[in-house]
């Protein structure tokens, strides 16, 4: 059931969302479901060693995604996009106008989050993809998705897919928290100059989430700490107060929320969603 009337109809762009159990494909369904028309980008084919097949949405999972979402009587269309590329990013932009005639809702959800080392072994090019993926790629997607709803006239939303690393740090994650710490700032920016052009931009920061990036999270993390897969997440749960790490739909709740007009007055948010772990 539809919990906000005021979406149907919209039109929103989400990128990094073509990877099956992650939290882009959560964010486009429940979108999908509350009547919007959903544009999913990813990579679609791997292009360097640092983005291999199997970390990036392929063009398969895309159209897998899409077809679930108009077996549920959605409707959705992917694009390939490579969030660094400004001109993937424009096309993106002007794919979702010529398929729906504009775009009400821009999701910066692509990401990087398996390259973890210690800052003495990684390398600069290790760092730069990082980097560039999680925030020069939303930077992108900000400037080229206002630059539309600017055009239109009528306002839209932003979001930004941020971490619990955009408020904390952690060992290994030099990159990764030094580029969500950044979108933080990016975020505050963007809502500054964009709010005279009724542009709300926000930002989600999740805690950890058993995609198939935090699975690979968990294994690492349980080897590098030594305390094992059970005991790592035995300890994962206890610190957190409501007693168990975030779902994929927690994220796709609050993105929804943020996308409806209940969330008018808000923007420069960095919103945690985080079950009462992560409090500032």
């Amino acid at each position: 059931m539809a919990l906000y009337p005021d979406l149907a109809g919209k039109v929103a762009v989400i990128t990094g969302a073509g990877r099956l159990l992650g939290l882009g494909e959560a964010m486009a369904k429940r979108l999908a479901a509350e009547g919007c028309k959903v544009v999913i980008t990813d990579v679609g084919q791997s292009e360097d060693k640092h983005l291999p097949a199997s970390e990036i949405g392929t063009s398969a999972e895309m159209q897998q995604i899409v077809s679930e979402i108009k077996q549920q009587g959605g409707e959705a269309s992917a694009f390939s996009c490579n969030v660094l590329k400004p001109e993937d990013v424009e096309a993106a932009v002007e794919f979702a106008v010529s398929q729906y005639g504009k775009v009400d809702i821009w999701i910066n959800n692509a990401g990087i989050g398996y390259l973890m080392k210690p800052i003495l072994d990684m390398d600069i090019d290790e760092w730069d993809t990082v980097l560039n993926v999680n925030l020069r790629g939303s930077f992108l997607g900000i400037k080229y998705a206002a630059k539309q709803m600017v055009k239109q006239g009528h306002g839209g939303k932003i979001i930004n897919i941020g971490s619990q690393a955009s408020k904390s740090a952690f060992p290994e994650a030099s990159a990764y928290t030094t580029s969500k710490h950044g979108m933080t700032g990016l975020t505050w920016v963007a809502a500054i100059e964009l709010g005279k052009h009724a542009i709300n931009v926000n930002q989600i920061c999740p805690n950890h989430i058993t995609t198939g990036l935090g699975a690979w999270q968990n294994a690492h993390f349980s080897e590098v700490t030594g305390k094992g897969h059970d005991k790592y997440m035995q300890d994962m749960k206890d610190r957190i107060p409501l007693g168990r790490p975030g779902l994929q739909e927690d994220i796709a709740k609050a993105c929804a929320f943020l996308c409806s007009e209940q969330s008018i007055y808000i923007s420069g948010e960095a919103m945690n969603v985080s079950g009462g772990e992560e409090y500032h």
